[in-house]
């Protein structure tokens, strides 16, 4: 199998998958907004999952689907609010039940981890279930250095992998391809005959991949939640991938992030509920694990040894700020991403980051640094429908807005500050608002050349028109017309 390219590294060594330094989404939007297909594509596949979300929803939960959603977000705030507690309850009972309990305060450390367990196994093959995590910290580059294959074994990134590609949502991973490139991926890589049938595509994986789990020394997952009260961790998947990198290979790593825990099963429950409902528009995903340890002597199946990683990188950071720890309450459904109007338009890849969406527009910055990530927060309308679509009620644009305020602290230039105090000052009043008001039509019928339109605007305003018109004010305010009709003015 070809290997994945290898991401360019930042100044202090850490690998990163998109391009270093100080990422501006603008230019990044604005590629992605060339390419129609592309949006097409993102526009129908999320807009099918959204309405799909909003029908299953309604039809277990009926009316009191917000009320649901707030007993989740409660459950999630009360365990985060309680991190240290439950981590504590969970590492003592998992390794009461046999599982190896690892702490990682960054990606280095985690990736280093996982690496000298597969060392110390003599590991050769490694197959993986999907993980956002070990995206975020790019263990595959690690592995392939230290001289192990690694398969993804989910067909969306499988399919990604072999294609030196990056996911694009956190859910549907290769949303921005289609049949076409699968196939020509497929013939390339795999050397199969070409067809665009999915059911023949899927086959083609499946035959590959099931030799690949026969063999495996390894098996790499992630988790959705880690239940503290009896040391599991719940995996949620739905092409079986998962269970056989789970219970094939003699070991089992899982690579979790420390906001995945749940006090108990009676939490895990009512999440379960959530989670596929929101991302897929199923009742539940076709397979629900729940491991706790390695094999037993009497187990038919699972591994020898079973290892679980658990990663900071940034998290405990979260945590502390009162403002923003609110974000770690995110079960990763993707359905923010499903509902965004900028995420369809600009589409995954543009947010420079494994995360996307309104949640990637929160939490890379956060997880990385606002000053690597200052044009992130501006990714959104801030029309609510990321809030209205979280299954756990997490108030994604009142997070926006306060970071789109720290990077103005930051970075913001004179000319912003002094455009920000003159509109603070014209909203303070009627008199101001309405004399601002009239210096705005003035000025912009100027530019307008006596035109109802501006098809060019000047300065800053040119981001508006270069993609449509900025219609201009009525010469007469209604406030005047109003007067002159004779209507009272309070």
């Amino acid at each position: 199998m070809k290997k994945p390219a290898a991401p360019p590294t930042s100044v202090d060594g850490e690998p990163i998958l998109f391009p270093r330094g100080v990422h501006d989404i603008r230019p990044r939007a604005q590629q992605f907004l060339e390419d129609e297909s592309l949006q097409s594509a993102v526009r129908e596949a999320t807009t099918l999952k959204d309405q799909a979300r909003r029908d299953v929803l309604k039809e277990a939960f009926g009316d009191d689907v917000d009320q649901i959603r707030s007993i989740a977000g409660e459950i999630k705030r009360h365990t985060i609010d309680h991190l240290d507690h439950y981590i504590e309850t969970w590492i003592e009972r998992a390794e009461a039940a046999g599982t190896r309990v690892h702490l990682a305060s960054d990606h280095q450390e985690a990736n280093r981890i996982v690496v000298e367990i597969a060392r110390e196994k003599n590991v050769k093959l490694c197959v993986k279930s999907k993980s956002m995590v070990t995206e975020e910290t790019h263990l595959l580059p690690q592995l392939e250095a230290a001289g192990i294959e690694t398969v993804e074994t989910d067909l969306g990134e499988f399919i990604i992998q072999i294609d030196d590609d990056a996911p694009s949502h956190i859910v549907m991973p290769m949303i921005h391809k289609d049949r076409k490139s699968v196939a020509r991926a497929f013939v390339r890589e795999l050397g199969a005959e070409y067809t665009e049938e999915p059911e023949q595509l899927t086959r083609i994986a499946r035959e590959h991949l099931r030799e690949k789990y026969r063999r495996a020394d390894l098996g790499i997952s992630g988790g959705n939640f880690l239940v503290a009260e009896s040391g599991s961790l719940v995996l949620c998947t739905n092409e079986g991938n998962g269970r056989f990198c789970t219970s094939a290979p003699p070991t089992h790593i899982a690579v979790v992030g420390i906001e995945k825990l749940v006090p108990a099963f009676k939490d895990l429950w009512f999440l379960l509920h959530l989670l596929a409902r929101s991302a897929t528009g199923q009742p539940l995903t076709c397979y629900t694990q729940v491991l706790t340890g390695p094999r037993r002597q009497d187990d038919l199946d699972g591994p020898e040894e079973m290892h679980v990683v658990l990663v900071d990188a940034g998290r405990t950071r979260i945590l502390a700020d009162p403002q923003f720890r609110e974000s770690l309450g995110c079960i990763r459904c993707g359905a923010c991403l499903n509902a965004c109007p900028v995420y369809r338009k600009a589409t995954g890849h543009a947010y420079g980051s494994v995360y996307s969406g309104p949640i990637g527009a929160v939490i890379t910055p956060l997880l990385q640094g606002l000053d690597r990530n200052p044009t992130l927060p501006e990714a959104s309308s801030l029309c609510g429908a990321c809030y209205e679509a979280c299954p756990v009620n997490i108030d994604l644009p009142r997070m926006l807005v306060a970071l789109r305020r720290k990077t103005r602290k930051r970075r913001g230039t004179t000319g912003e500050r002094m455009a920000l105090w003159g509109m603070r000052i014209a909203f303070s009043s009627d008199r101001y608002y309405r004399f601002a008001a009239s210096i705005h039509r003035y000025l912009l019928r100027c530019f307008s050349g006596g035109s109802d339109r501006l098809r060019a605007a000047p300065g800053p305003l040119s981001g508006w028109t270069r993609d449509r018109d900025l219609i201009l004010p009525a010469s007469r305010s209604f406030r005047k017309r109003w007067r002159d009709r004779g209507g009272a003015i309070r």
